[in-house]
Parts: C-alpha cells; structure tokens; sequence
C-alpha cells in the first residue's frame, strides 16, 4: 500500500516524467479562502530537476491561483495518476515558489523546458514529503493526445498581448490576494475571450 520515500528515487523519476498530465493543489491561510487543484501537463514543460526538486514551465492561464497561494505561503501538493499500466499514486508536498519572467534565473531555468507562447514563470517545488499509494481506485484511460489550443492561442497574441491579457486576468486571486502583477500595467487590460483555464 501507501509509502513515504527519502527522496524523488529514479524509480519515482520514470514514471513521474512519462506521465502526460498531473496536479497541483494549493490554499490561502484564510479557512475563507478558495482551495485551488489545477491540471497541468503540457509536453515537455515539466521535469524532476534532482532528488529534492520538481519543477514545470507554468503558461498564462485565465487564472492564477496557484501563483497567489505560494506568494502568501507556499504550500503546495503535485499529484501524479498511473491511468494506464500499473496502478500508482506518487503526491510530492513541499514549498514552491515563482520565478516569474521578470526575474534572474528565469532564462536558465526555462531553457529546461520546451519553450510555450504565453509563458510566464517557472514554478519549482522543493520537495519535503514523497510519497505512493495503490492507485487502485484510478480508473484506467486512454490518452488520445494534447489539445492545440493553448500554444495557438498566445501566440496569436504575442508577447505584449499576453503581457495585457495577465494585466486583465491575472493580478488577483479570487480571493482577491495579490497573484500575477508583474507584468507593467502600460501593457494594457485587454481581457479577451477564451483562453486557457490554467490557475
């Protein structure tokens, strides 16, 4: 059943890397507050950066919750689901925190990812608790691909239109706690329609 592990192991490794989508759950202090669980799983956006260390290329989304909740307290959980092949359940709980584009490191550590239009930080997790369960209550699916939406999305806008759409979408929290406000507000409030879903 359930194990607690030293470490990301190179076991753990493999099969968090092949798995196509995962998610991340985080929450504001406030017992008033919104707990927020996105999906995540762009190919080539996310990795295992060493033993103690998860990270992924986090893309202008219509939200930014998970952005907000690390601000204020960095707590955060990744949950990978073997929804194929053997059943598993990896959780790694740690502190995460943003390095937005605007920030130094951000070149170096995008440059492990592929690159995505609309991208606006590289969120990493150090990793305090690893864990596995049985997954026996994960249904088995098949994965038939990813949806070309996203990418063609921003990058229609190009840069300074993605800059405007964090301006319009991503400087609050629901709950209204500071989130995406990096971007320079003379880039614009242009909220546009549709759009991405990630928070």
């Amino acid at each position: 059943m359930g194990k607690v592990h030293e470490s990301i192991n190179q076991k753990l490794r493999t099969f968090i890397e092949r798995q196509p989508l995962f998610f991340v759950a985080t929450a504001p202090l406030s017992a008033g507050g919104h707990v927020n669980v996105s999906p995540r799983g762009l190919p080539g956006t996310f990795a295992v950066l060493d033993e103690r260390t998860f990270a992924w290329l986090d893309v202008t989304g219509s939200g930014s919750e998970t952005i907000a909740h690390l601000r204020e307290n960095g707590r955060i959980t990744v949950m990978f689901c073997a929804f194929d092949g053997p059943p598993n359940i990896v959780r790694l709980h740690g502190r995460g925190r943003t390095v937005t584009r605007y920030d130094d490191g951000f070149t170096q550590l995008a440059a492990r990812f592929e690159q995505q239009p609309g991208t606006r930080a590289v969120i990493v997790v150090d990793v305090e608790r690893v864990s596995d369960s049985c997954g026996w209550g994960v249904p088995l699916m098949s994965f038939e691909g990813h949806r070309e939406l996203l990418g063609p999305f921003f990058e229609r806008k190009g840069d300074d239109g993605s800059a405007a759409y964090r301006v319009g979408k991503n400087r609050r929290s629901i709950d209204g706690m500071p989130a995406y406000d990096y971007d320079p507000v003379g880039t614009g409030t242009e909220t546009g329609a549709g759009a991405a879903g990630s928070a």
